[in-house]
């Protein structure tokens, strides 16, 4: 009996399992492709393994373009939104052929679509090669919600293991990067918070003593033996501004400081920009100092990058000893202020050149200055509306030291004819000309038609 039932699955049909029969060929590939992948396996986990290290070894940006370039055999480098290199390596290069290699590859290629497709998916994209050129990886650098940069693997050379592993190398690098980016953006951000404390207190004297504030200036690489000149930067808002276009403009203009005047000291203080740099003749004008023309390449850096944003910029007097800044600075914000007093916004003014302007704008109310203008040049002002040209007239004279001859150059009249019409002057306004202090009132009522506009 118990022979029958164990023949009986036979009599039914029913087979033992066996190993499905392949040809001696395709069982070689398949075990051929399972060792592939074991091997490309093993080696993404080394490269995370050494990227993961790098992370924490407090590595650079080159390093980790250093150990992708060595392991995967390509091109890799590290860009700024702009397309700026930040970092680059590859197989038998240094990083400056390496960066050069790089954007030779970038700059035929057309990566604004691929950029804005990163800054929307947030992964890692392949650029397809065109013509002979070779297929790009991008890979997004996080740091937060923002795009610090990004992270380019040139396929020279394809990965055995195909496209997927090429993207994911690409991405866990950009990771590394990020890791390592916000750590730089962290210590700068204190370091920031420190140099911009020196700078304050520098700029407003709050040291404890004089060996304190020299400290201070010998940290942040002033030299008494220079002079030097404080320029106020002051972005003009109004109630619609983004809280933080203060700080992207600020961020902006210290390439721009550092390429023109490498050893100022620039720092921000409450939405306010303030730079000391060393006063020296500007290139091919040795007439012409150079706080100037880096105050008003500011200005024109600012309007080119962010059109409808308007700076005012006043230039504080010379100084030397660590002690004058402070001086130096309030010269600079008074010019500041004056310039916005009168409604100048956009301009470079150094305090030196507001003349009286910078006294007669230390009255609270305005109205009173324009008051004595018109006490003075009232009548002559209505006068200019029949025969104009009194007006201009005494502005010369007075400007030319009372000389005759020299007002009758400068107006291209006959001398007598200067004094025709200052004897008019005199009748129309009750000044006479020949005492001091009536030509000091119509110098003084002049500026302040120059300044405030009309004094009617």
């Amino acid at each position: 009996m118990r022979n029958r039932l164990h023949a009986m699955p036979a009599v039914f049909g029913h087979k033992e399992e066996t190993a499905p029969a392949y040809p001696p060929s395709m069982a070689v590939a398949r075990v051929d492709q399972a060792a592939r992948d074991n091997q490309v396996l093993r080696e993404l986990v080394t490269i995370y393994h050494h990227l993961t290290g790098l992370a924490l070894q407090s590595a650079d940006l080159q390093t980790v373009a250093g150990l992708l370039a060595e392991r995967i055999l390509s091109q890799v480098g590290v860009v700024s939104p702009t397309l700026d290199v930040l970092a680059a390596a590859g197989p038998g290069q240094t990083p400056s052929e390496a960066a050069a290699a790089l954007q030779r590859h970038i700059s035929g290629r057309s990566l604004g679509r691929l950029l804005g497709t990163l800054a929307q998916t947030r992964r890692a994209l392949r650029l397809p090669g065109a013509d002979a050129s070779p297929p790009l990886v991008a890979a997004p650098i996080l740091v937060g919600d923002d795009i610090l940069a990004y992270l380019l693997t040139v396929e020279e050379r394809r990965l055995e293991a195909g496209e997927d592993v090429s993207l994911l190398v690409t991405e866990h690098g950009a990771t590394i990067c990020g890791v390592i980016m916000s750590r730089e953006r962290m210590v700068a951000a204190a370091a920031g918070r420190v140099h911009d404390g020196l700078v304050e207190g520098l700029l407003l004297g709050h040291a404890r003593d004089r060996e304190e504030l020299l400290r201070w200036a010998r940290h942040l690489g002033y030299d008494p033996a220079h002079a030097h000149r404080v320029i106020s930067i002051v972005l003009e808002a109004d109630e619609k501004v983004d809280p933080g276009r203060t700080r992207r403009v600020t961020d902006s203009l210290g390439p721009l400081v550092t390429r023109r005047a490498p050893d100022a000291i620039a720092g921000v203080l409450e939405g306010e920009m303030v730079i000391v740099a060393r006063e020296r003749p500007a290139p091919g004008d040795t007439h012409r100092l150079g706080s100037v023309p880096l105050a008003t390449a500011c200005l024109a850096h600012i309007e080119r990058l962010f059109p409808g944003s308007v700076l005012t910029i006043g230039i504080g007097g010379v100084c030397r000893d660590p002690s004058e800044v402070a001086r130096a600075y309030a010269q600079a914000r008074r010019a500041v202020g004056t310039l916005r007093r009168l409604g100048r916004h956009g301009q470079v003014v150094p305090f030196e050149e507001l003349g009286i302007h910078r006294l007669l704008l230390q009255v609270p109310d305005l109205e009173e200055l324009r008051s004595f203008a018109r006490e003075v040049l009232g009548a002559l002002r209505e006068h200019e509306a029949q025969r104009p040209g009194l007006l201009r007239t005494l502005a010369v004279y007075l400007r030319e030291n009372g000389s005759l001859q020299r007002a009758a150059r400068e107006l291209h009249v006959h001398p007598n004819t200067v004094t025709y019409r200052l004897n008019r002057v005199e009748d129309v306004t009750g000044l006479d000309l020949d005492r001091y202090q009536d030509r000091l009132m119509a110098q003084v009522a002049l500026e302040i038609v120059d300044a405030l506009g009309d004094a009617r």
